[in-house]
């Protein structure tokens, strides 16, 4: 077929053409937000999945729509390199000036601006990620004393009542949030708290790693009061078949049922994968039906672009006793397994990989499911270990 035409889109948030299996998600979106804006108090909430399970396309979804509403809404993605602050002051800026430019001065967003300056001043002051221009004069005594938990609260406090004084809401969204640390995400649940509290039209929509469920807990024990963690995980078979045929439809084309039946096996549903499955079988079709035969040949080709990209920017990452750590948890097939039995496999002794296990948690690549436990974060990875990597005799 023609690839001009091609519907399907794999990539990294990029928006399927089919958004299958997440209505459930953006329509809970859709109440928090809309709860807020008439003045009532609702939770916020983190969505947890694998990668490949679509959360940042849902993020930007929910983004879009607060955008469409008339709210103020910021995304950002947080990673390894940088503070959670250098993250936060310019989106939470460019937010206070676009609420300073509504009609009428307004004493709430002027004094949002100048705690937002005494929060900048007191960050920079200790690290140099951040660099910003605010010709503004600091409010002495507030969000200045360096420290995140103290500072954060009394910030977003500030800028949710300037929102509030202008009759409008905000949502941060955040994505990637197993990287902040345990002081940083500390800092931001103390900050949705005391909002939640006071019902400031401010909500916090976020996306991680299963990971960040232990994470939340850890910085504050009320975190897991405090949001909502809806799971995302692979879509349904009649998802999965929605997402697949609905696009090529449009274009009088089908998947035949024995089409259908490899793809959701070989991808086992998750929706990066379906697309790129998708991707290549549009490409290799000349018929107005896509064969059982025309997938056989699309999983050789996907298989090769995710072993060049998706699977090898992750692979590339890792440490020789890292590579060496996933390739004997690959062994064991799909997870999760017990720590011990790795270390063993290993010849070493549990407490010896724990460091290499930490930081490949901290990297994104693995996670606990339950204490002991070990389990790859990045579906078909296990796979793709063991066509890459040799396992040492």
């Amino acid at each position: 077929m023609d690839p001009l035409k091609n519907p399907f889109s794999p990539g990294a948030g990029s928006p399927p053409p089919e958004l299958a299996g997440r209505q459930t998600l953006l329509d809970k979106a859709r109440i928090v937000l809309g709860r807020l804006k008439v003045g009532k108090s609702e939770k916020s909430f983190i969505l947890v999945g694998l990668r490949g399970v679509g959360k940042t396309v849902l993020l930007n979804e929910i983004h879009t729509y607060a955008q469409n509403e008339g709210f103020k809404s910021t995304f950002v993605e947080a990673h390894e390199r940088k503070s959670l602050a250098a993250l936060l002051i310019p989106p939470l800026r460019q937010i206070l000036f676009s609420l300073d430019q509504m009609e009428h001065l307004n004493q709430k967003v002027k004094r949002a601006f100048r705690v937002l300056k005494s929060f900048f001043n007191a960050v920079k002051l200790k690290t140099h990620d951040i660099e910003i221009s605010l010709d503004i004069d600091p409010e002495q005594g507030s969000a200045d004393s360096g420290d995140l938990e103290s500072d954060l609260p009394v910030l977003l406090e500030a800028i949710a009542e300037a929102a509030q004084a202008r009759g409008t809401i905000i949502s941060i969204i955040i994505d990637e949030l197993q990287y902040l640390s345990e002081k940083e995400f500390s800092a931001l649940i103390m900050a949705i708290h005391k909002i939640s509290q006071k019902q400031l039209p401010l909500v916090l929509i976020g996306a991680g790693l299963p990971q960040v469920v232990g994470l939340a807990g850890r910085s504050k024990s009320y975190a897991e009061r405090l949001f909502d963690y809806p799971k995302m995980g692979p879509l349904s078979r009649p998802d999965a078949i929605l997402a697949l045929q609905e696009p090529v439809k449009e274009q009088g084309v089908l998947f035949s049922e024995a089409a259908l039946n490899e793809i959701i096996a070989k991808t086992e549903g998750y929706p990066y994968f379906l697309q790129e499955w998708g991707y290549q079988a549009w490409n290799l079709t000349k018929n107005s039906e896509i064969s059982l035969q025309t997938i056989e040949e699309a999983s050789k080709s996907s298989l090769q672009r995710l072993d060049e990209s998706f699977f090898r920017v992750r692979f590339d990452r890792l440490t020789p006793s890292e590579k060496k750590y996933l390739r004997v948890l690959a062994e064991f097939g799909k997870g999760p397994h017990r720590s011990g039995d790795i270390a063993e496999k290993l010849k070493v002794k549990p407490q010896s990989v724990a460091p290499t296990r930490n930081s490949l948690i901290k990297k994104g690549m693995i996670y606990s499911p339950s204490y002991g436990d070990t389990e790859f974060t990045v579906p078909l990875f296990d796979d793709f270990m063991r066509r890459t990597m040799p396992l040492d005799p």
